[in-house]
């Protein structure tokens, strides 16, 4: 691994991702990406007494399809890098007790699926293990409850807001011995806290959109790659309202995203038109995750796709921070993917 620039680690072995999966709910079941998901819960409470719970079992679920799917006994994995928007990151810590492999709690809010990706990479391409696990989850029922107001209290919510994705999306990153075909981690782009000042929860897009922009500006700054390097660049979860800010913020910065296809999980994810619920549209850890884990890497298995820039976006309050009246710093974490050959 070596460093370009400030802020971006570029993996000189390629670590490949062995195998991935993308576990959802049932309304992300309803959604356009239906057939790339691996399992869709029929229930948010998936047989289980509480929406905590429920995550949980969410999250184990995905880590033993992705072990599956990877062809790699649970005993050969070595390191689980994870995280979710609980209090203590409870989803993840308490599905690695039945991984048994030594963990790594990690917290980037909704940017915590490529800031798990990008740590797992860099494990195994220093040569610290041989396979490492990524992955995060969120709940709607559970962020609603701690971020928010419980679902039961029937809320209103004003046209910025976004509905968090029941989801867990993981993957297996192996060392790149030259059989894989991949898609393999090419680089990593780590974000800067940014902090517009912003207080309102509900708009997390508009908090989020600065951060997402000075992470794709540093990518190209540090590489020196065009957007036109990518078939596709597509944030986490700035929704509706956050895209077309960050499309304005990188306009000003003069860097050409007309040259790719710049989209969002959170819109492709959820029919705006038809699941008038989600509002503004998706947003969570399981959003870019699944998303990523499911859609997009079944495209580049397909050859639609042949490099692909994910930068999954998190805002990091909580609800002490919110209650003292703090704004909402966010952050922004870009990992770059490509299928097959050997390339840039």
């Amino acid at each position: 691994m070596k460093q370009l620039g400030s802020q971006t680690w570029q993996f000189t072995t390629r670590p490949v991702i062995l195998g991935s999966s993308a576990v959802v709910g049932p309304e992300e079941g309803e959604g356009p990406l239906v057939s790339d998901f691996d399992f869709i819960y029929d229930s948010l409470k998936m047989g289980e007494q509480t929406w905590e719970k429920a995550e949980r079992a969410l999250f184990e679920k995905s880590s033993k399809l992705a072990l599956m799917h990877a062809g790699l006994e649970q005993e050969k994995l070595e390191f689980f890098v994870g995280g979710d928007l609980m209090n203590q990151i409870i989803s993840s810590s308490f599905a690695a007790r039945k991984l048994g492999v030594p963990y790594l709690g990690v917290f980037g809010a909704c940017s915590t699926s490529m800031e798990s990706l990008a740590i797992a990479s860099m494990i195994v391409d220093s040569g610290g293990g041989k396979y490492a696990l990524a992955g995060t989850s969120s709940h709607n029922c559970t962020v609603e409850k701690q971020f928010r107001y419980p679902v039961e209290y029937g809320s209103q919510k004003p046209p910025t807001a976004q509905y968090t994705v029941t989801g867990s999306g993981c993957a297996i990153v192996g060392r790149n011995d030259g059989t894989a075909a991949g898609p393999y981690v090419v680089s990593a782009t780590l974000g800067r806290i940014m902090d517009m000042g912003l207080t309102d929860p509900f708009n997390m897009g508009t908090a989020m959109a600065p951060a997402a922009a000075d992470t794709i500006t540093a990518h190209f700054r540090d590489t020196g790659l065009s957007p036109g390097h990518y078939d596709l660049i597509v944030t986490g979860d700035l929704a509706s309202v956050g895209l077309p800010i960050a499309k304005d913020l990188l306009a000003k910065e003069g860097i050409p995203m007309e040259q790719t296809t710049f989209d969002d999980c959170g819109l492709l994810i959820y029919n705006l038109d038809k699941q008038k619920y989600v509002i503004a549209g998706g947003s969570g850890c399981g959003c870019s995750a699944v998303v990523t884990y499911g859609h997009i890497l079944k495209r580049m298995k397909k050859g639609e796709l042949k490099r692909v820039l994910i930068v999954a976006t998190g805002a990091l309050l909580s609800p002490l921070s919110y209650q003292q009246g703090e704004s909402i710093p966010c952050v922004a974490h870009a990992v770059a993917l490509e299928s097959g050959g050997e390339g840039a």
